[in-house]
């Protein structure tokens, strides 16, 4: 029977030091997201593979995949879907398993495509393959399969180092547009521990008002929990920018915060 662990993190934050304070004789694996969609915080990947030693390392990378250079290599299991960062929609996305992942991991819930038995077995369950198929589900969509690939050749031209730059610098500018604002950015500001994802919090009353001036300015956002996240891609330019100066102006004006 596997019990899990719920970590206490650090505002929201999971670290090396936080994770490894937690480790005990029954945990056997880790399982972390790359970038947490609530806080924007970029985990540091080779610092948990360190603390955990040779317990298994379980990634969800969706909120960082095709943005960040990460070093998957140090994880056993990372899955994303392509319908954030790569835009290649929904339906779209993949899953990696390490040696070690397939060595010590059962699949407990697949389909009939999760087998290399020949034909449709209809009396007996075959035995699971030997890869990643063993936890597939169904066919393949070879339409999504075909955007899927279409936009990992767009990020393979230019690489992914060179779209985490453009990256940096549009969350960078969209951080400063906030400041200027006196908006509370509570997402991390240093590169090396943020990747798209910008998150504000303003006052509980000032919260529906942001909103609101964000969407009437064509703004698209996200609302979570009193916060409001922005997250700027690589072709984000100085027009869409200018949108998002716009409308904190129409906020900070309305809510008599500047």
């Amino acid at each position: 029977m596997v019990t899990p662990q719920w970590l206490e993190t650090d505002h929201g934050r999971v670290t090396p030091g936080n994770i490894r304070d937690q480790l005990d004789s029954s945990t056997v694996a880790v399982a972390v997201s790359l970038v947490d969609f609530r806080t924007g915080h970029l985990v540091d990947l080779e610092g948990i593979r360190q603390v955990i030693g040779d317990r298994l390392l379980i990634v969800d990378a969706i909120q960082g995949f095709g943005v960040v250079d990460a070093p998957y290599e140090v994880a056993d299991v990372v899955a994303a879907g392509g319908q954030k960062w790569v835009r290649s929609g929904w339906g779209t996305g993949f899953l990696a398993l390490s040696d070690r992942a397939l060595e010590h991991l059962t699949p407990v819930w697949s389909g009939f495509t999760a087998s290399t038995a020949e034909g449709l077995p209809l009396d007996e369950v075959p035995p699971p393959a030997s890869d990643a198929r063993a936890y597939q589900v169904s066919n393949n969509d070879p339409i999504a399969m075909a955007r899927f690939s279409a936009a990992l050749e767009e990020i393979a031209d230019v690489g992914v180092a060179a779209v985490n730059t453009r990256l940096a610098e549009r969350v960078s500018e969209v951080i400063d547009i906030a400041d200027e604002f006196v908006l509370p950015v509570v997402s991390p500001r240093a590169e090396a521990e943020r990747a798209g994802i910008v998150v504000l919090q303003p006052e509980p009353e000032q919260f529906t008002v942001l909103a609101v001036a964000l969407h009437n300015h064509g703004v698209s956002i996200t609302t979570r929990q009193g916060t409001v996240r922005i997250s700027p891609h690589a072709s984000t330019d100085a027009e869409t920018l200018g949108l998002l100066r716009s409308a904190l102006l129409s906020y900070a004006t309305a809510s008599g915060a500047r």
